[in-house]
């Protein structure tokens, strides 16, 4: 964290200046415009131009008209700067890559998505950021999926002056971590899936899992490659996903028989298949029987395998929404992440279901 600025330097310094010598200066409050008709009656009254204005040489004839022959300015020391040139260092400084800002509008700059990708926030960095004092950024909720020219954060001097050095070292700081905010392609998988049980393998009940499977890779721009149906046996599945593998899949994914019954063998059959950086269980509901690990394509590539527990066939929204654009963003899901997962990850089965606008997933 860089020295602490005093919040009040020993008040705001202005001064009366001539309108013609106004230009580059700050006005220090409201301007009010008045416009009537033919009648002579008040037909408009509002605000022509805000405190916090830099006055331009083309505002000069419009405030003459206003009958304004002198304006009461702010100066601005060597030290300091306008909240809007302090709000256009800082969106710079925040941005990583797959991002852009907006205009800015009343001191504020906003920063928008440029891509359709994974939202990935540095919370440490945005904290120390924050830190500083008299200046802010807003961000929407980390791993985030966003679309193209949504908006994703928003930063601004909190007041219309600040002190150079504290938005020259809040600036420092998202430099030195490349930047805060970053959007990440998902990839678009070709997917395997493998549904397990010998219910549904046999013909006694009817497979429900992959229309949900099939939308939730669809939704994300991924293309199914094949659907398998296999009984509770880990040769069976195992030869089953080795085929989507040699096949070309990307991404394998496996339902149904995670749990401890005898019979849910495709944890089993995962590890079989040859598949490293297993980690079973997730501190998430539903989900908590989730599998992730991965296993080489035979050209020196991982490819993501998840088990998905049975819970994913009849809740809505489960584990699986919230690592599936992870996992296609390129991030490593392991022991950590998983475990992350826990603070937010308790669905809350609302009447109505309104995911992603909800506390789900949000860490």
């Amino acid at each position: 964290m860089c020295d602490e600025i005093p919040i009040e330097k020993g008040g705001r310094r202005g001064r009366t200046v001539p309108v013609s010598l106004a230009a580059g200066m700050v006005l220090a409050h409201d301007i009010t415009e008045v416009r009537t008709d033919f009648n002579g009656t008040g037909a408009f009254k509002g605000r022509a131009f805000k405190k916090g204005h830099i006055v331009k040489e083309e505002d000069i004839p419009h405030l003459l008209r206003l009958g304004k022959e002198n304006l009461y300015v702010l100066d601005l020391a060597p030290d300091e700067m306008h909240e809007e040139e302090a709000a256009a260092i800082m969106a710079d400084s925040l941005m990583g890559g797959g991002v852009e800002t907006g205009a800015c509008r009343e001191g504020k700059i906003n920063i928008i998505s440029s891509i359709e990708g994974l939202l990935m926030i540095d919370k440490k960095a945005l904290m120390e950021f924050n830190m500083q004092g008299e200046v802010m950024c807003a961000t929407l909720h980390d791993r985030t999926v966003v679309k193209k020219g949504q908006t994703v954060a928003a930063t601004r001097a909190i007041p219309l002056i600040v002190a150079r050095q504290t938005v020259e070292c809040a600036a420092g700081i998202a430099r030195e971590n490349g930047g805060i905010i970053k959007v990440t392609p998902i990839r678009r998988p070709k997917t395997g899936i493998v549904i397990t049980g010998s219910e549904v393998f046999s013909g006694r009940i009817m497979d429900s899992f992959a229309p949900v499977i099939r939308k939730k890779i669809e939704a994300l721009g991924g293309e199914i490659i094949g659907i398998s149906y296999a009984p509770d046996d880990e040769s069976f599945i195992e030869a089953r996903l080795r085929e989507f593998l040699e096949k070309g899949a990307d991404l394998l994914i496996a339902t149904g028989g995670m749990s401890v019954d005898p019979d849910d063998v495709t944890r089993f059959a995962i590890r079989k298949l040859g598949a490293h950086n297993i980690t079973y269980g997730a501190a998430v509901l539903p989900g908590s029987m989730f599998l992730a690990a991965y296993v080489d394509n035979g050209k020196g590539v991982a490819i993501p395998v998840l088990g998905v527990p049975t819970c994913a066939m009849y809740g809505k929204t489960t584990v699986l929404d919230l690592v599936l654009p992870r996992v296609l963003a390129g991030e490593e899901i392991g022991r950590k992440e998983l475990a992350e997962l826990g603070h937010g990850g308790l669905c809350l089965h609302c009447e109505v279901c309104r995911w992603p606008v909800c506390p789900f997933g949000k860490f």
